[in-house]
């Protein structure tokens, strides 16, 4: 089977996945190995966070990664498992609309069949407002889906939109955007930050298209977050933060007390090397 018809494959196969009522659950992965693990625990597909791939090559998350790097990590991801990815591209790497596609070309060549882009500005360009101007932010979800078509690749473009993650805006305003996105050629709509059951309930209902939420600590449980219509359920960096956490707990105990309880719960040697040894 070729790149390009395995690619097509695993994007019907992705995008069949999501389905309002029996979501997709997606424990997101910043490594090869974290990837391999998510898949053996039973993922039906991978997601990358860009906040934890880009902790993982020593760089803030926010648009500072640049693109060559982060893609050259998800390719790493997505050539250790079987399953389909997602990856989390932040803004698109990327300037204008023309690099969009660029960015959509690579992450094809990547081996990826899905993506997330991003609708907040950081750095320099947030001094504009917290989000992307709405048309502007369409006309680059277009060129991402355009890209993949004039590849035949039916790539999952989900739109995140920062209305609740950023404070810029409640469910009025994030159903207007997500009309405008969908309109544009996105293929579901990602609202970060909006985990009260009733504003999910509306959100799941004025969205036309899949749901995608973020879960985490003080979430419902999928399985309410799937009575309410959800199709999509990520946690973004909460993995790799909880990692990294464990970290710095390990490191604390053994460079104070000297012992080694932290470790105790590890993946045991053989198993773990076994797993990425297939």
């Amino acid at each position: 089977m070729t790149h390009l018809s395995t690619l097509r494959h695993r994007a019907l196969a992705f995008r069949s996945l999501h389905v309002p009522g029996r979501p997709l659950v997606l424990p997101n992965a910043w490594d090869a190995a974290g990837a391999r693990v998510i898949e053996d625990a039973g993922a039906a597909a991978i997601a990358t966070t860009s906040a934890g791939l880009a902790w993982a090559l020593g760089a803030a998350d926010g648009d500072t990664l640049d693109r060559d790097r982060a893609l050259a990590a998800v390719a790493a991801i997505a050539g250790a498992v079987g399953v389909p990815v997602s990856a989390d591209i932040e803004s698109g790497y990327a300037k204008d609309p023309a690099e969009v596609a660029d960015t959509i070309r690579a992450v094809l060549a990547a081996g990826v069949v899905g993506v997330n882009i991003e609708d907040a500005l950081y750095g320099e360009e947030a001094g504009a407002g917290p989000l992307r101007p709405a048309a502007e932010q369409a006309d680059r979800i277009a060129a991402a889906r355009e890209a993949a078509d004039a590849r035949g690749v039916p790539l999952f473009v989900n739109a995140r939109i920062d209305t609740f993650l950023r404070g810029a805006g409640g469910v009025d305003l994030t159903l207007e955007r997500a009309a405008a996105f969908l309109a544009a050629g996105a293929d579901g709509i990602f609202v970060p930050g909006a985990v009260d059951p009733e504003t999910v309930r509306l959100l799941a209902d004025g969205v036309d298209g899949p749901l995608n939420v973020m879960a985490g600590p003080g979430a419902p449980p999928v399985a309410d977050l799937a009575e309410l219509g959800v199709a999509r359920v990520s946690v973004g960096s909460g993995i790799a933060q909880a990692a990294h956490a464990l970290v710095r707990r390990a490191a604390r105990e053994l460079l104070g007390a000297g012992t080694y309880d932290t470790l105790a719960d590890g993946i045991e040697y053989g198993e773990l090397n076994a797993l990425l040894g297939r």
